[in-house]
């Protein structure tokens, strides 16, 4: 089957929110015992999917992040995220559609009999295998625990035998994140021969081991440095492996899905932008490359009347008289980001000036001018930015922090991590927003309506133990 109409015709349909009354834990559609490169390659699809589309019942973070703003529609600009059931969406997503194929492909492949002319190099194979399901969990866990806090983990992807999962404690599930990500490193074999990883449904990196240790590496770096505030020690020791090992080191390493022209396989940006007109330039972001001349400002954002004009956040405004995202947007073939070397090269420059600060400058030198590089600019544009933009040794976490907000223009989630684990740039809540975000920009996504109803008792031990389900509850890791 061609990978194309696999990515159109496979659905998982088990249901995490909403599973008790009916029979709808399984599809009798799906194919629960197809080839595991059929789940990887939807699993795969779907988290690109998720990361990068701009669906405001799914991913409202580049509004968040104050990067974009709607035209006319203005409730999640101004956090209300409970009228489209954004978090159950999410939770459908990640649980259902990625994690929960994730867990199918690894039954698949524990119960695999090799043939004859397989059978002496399946023991390495399998290993490769699940580790890349597992080091795809690690990633997706990440995600959901920096989105929630607490989450349903060690029962969350069974749904089967935990129709009603528990919640795990959020600081828990990351140290046994960072052990899975040492795990799977462990276990992957680039000498592997006679079994191809996945056939074609690896469209991350095409089965190629190294790549996918270079992954691994990068999402421990991440993980590291994302505790750093909370666990400073188990952070630090992290990361410090994870360099050590390799992480990325150019644009050549990125983690991406590569869409194609053709519905329904094209960037979900494209699909949500081509045909309306939802979408403009948000004040803050456009108002800040203005005055600093960012040289990427012409990739992110078009020209009105001969200049770039982002609308207030929060406020409605006419397609016709502000900046539109740039041609990325309305581009069926743009590559979905899972993780880059961009984001990587903040983490590095972030690492370097807590651990190692004599090397801080250079690394933040690095970091930014791998951004411009990545939206088209030159070495010597960065050059000329890095002058009015130098590094800041007092205060680090302004210079990066700052950074990384424009880096990321185009990947929200990891944006909104940056920002709470730094605390800049400083945004401020538009004074239109919902009364349930206290004034203040959302550090958290509450829980799924759903959980409330259906999962009540879990949803209640884990809202009373993170401090309540709330916008404003800090994660465990965002200490400041």
């Amino acid at each position: 089957m061609k990978i194309n109409k696999i990515i159109t015709i496979l659905t998982i349909g088990l249901s995490m929110t909403a599973c008790v009354s009916e029979d709808i834990n399984t599809d009798p559609n799906s194919a629960y015992t197809t080839a595991p490169g059929s789940l990887i390659n939807y699993s795969q699809k779907e988290l690109s999917d998720y990361l990068n589309t701009p669906n405001v019942n799914e991913n409202n973070f580049r509004l968040t992040m104050q990067y974009w703003q709607e035209t006319i529609y203005v409730n999640e600009s101004n956090y209300d995220f409970t009228n489209r059931n954004v978090s159950n969406q999410i939770y459908r997503d990640n649980y259902v559609n990625v994690l929960n194929n994730l867990g199918k492909a690894k039954e698949i492949i524990n119960k695999y009999v090799p043939t004859v002319t397989e059978a002496e190099g399946w023991p390495t194979n399998k290993k490769n295998q699940l580790a890349i399901i597992d080091i795809m969990q690690v990633y997706t866990y990440q995600m959901l625990v920096d989105t929630f806090g607490n989450v349903p983990y060690t029962q969350g992807a069974n749904l089967v035998a935990y129709p009603l999962p528990a919640y795990d404690d959020a600081a828990t599930i990351y140290q046994d994140l960072i052990k899975r990500i040492d795990a799977d490193v462990a276990n992957l074999d680039v000498d592997a021969t006679g079994f191809p990883s996945f056939d074609e449904g690896d469209k991350f990196y095409s089965g190629d081991i190294s790549k996918w240790i270079v992954f691994a590496n990068s999402i421990k770096l991440k993980l590291g440095i994302t505790i750093a505030d909370s666990h400073p020690a188990l952070a630090q020791s992290t990361v410090t492996s994870a360099i050590a090992a390799g992480v990325m080191t150019s644009p050549a390493d990125n983690c991406q899905f590569n869409y194609r022209e053709e519905s329904p396989n094209f960037n979900p940006l494209y699909e949500n932008l081509s045909t309306r007109n939802d979408f403009i330039g948000g004040k803050t972001l456009v108002d800040a490359m203005n005055a600093s001349s960012d040289p990427r400002i012409g990739k992110y954002y078009t020209k009105v009347g001969g200049v770039y004009k982002g609308q207030v956040i929060g406020q409605p405004g006419s397609f016709r008289l502000f900046s539109h995202i740039a041609s990325f947007a309305y581009t069926p073939t743009t590559p979905g980001v899972i993780l880059n070397y961009t984001e990587v090269a903040f983490y590095l420059a972030e690492a370097d000036a807590r651990w190692n600060t004599a090397s801080a400058p250079a690394s933040y030198d690095n970091a930014v001018t791998t951004s411009i590089q990545e939206w088209g600019g030159t070495a010597a544009d960065a050059t000329t930015y890095l002058a009015t933009h130098p590094y800041d040794a007092i205060n680090w976490k302004k210079s990066i922090g700052e950074q990384a907000w424009v880096a990321m223009f185009n990947q929200g989630i990891t944006s909104w991590t940056f920002w709470r684990r730094l605390d800049y740039p400083v945004l401020l809540a538009p004074p239109t927003a919902i009364s349930n975000a206290g004034g203040k920009v959302p550090v958290r996504m509450t829980y799924p309506v759903l959980e409330q109803q259906v999962n009540n008792s879990n949803w209640k031990a884990a809202s009373t133990a993170i401090g309540g389900d709330l916008l404003t509850t800090k994660l465990f890791w965002d200490k400041f």
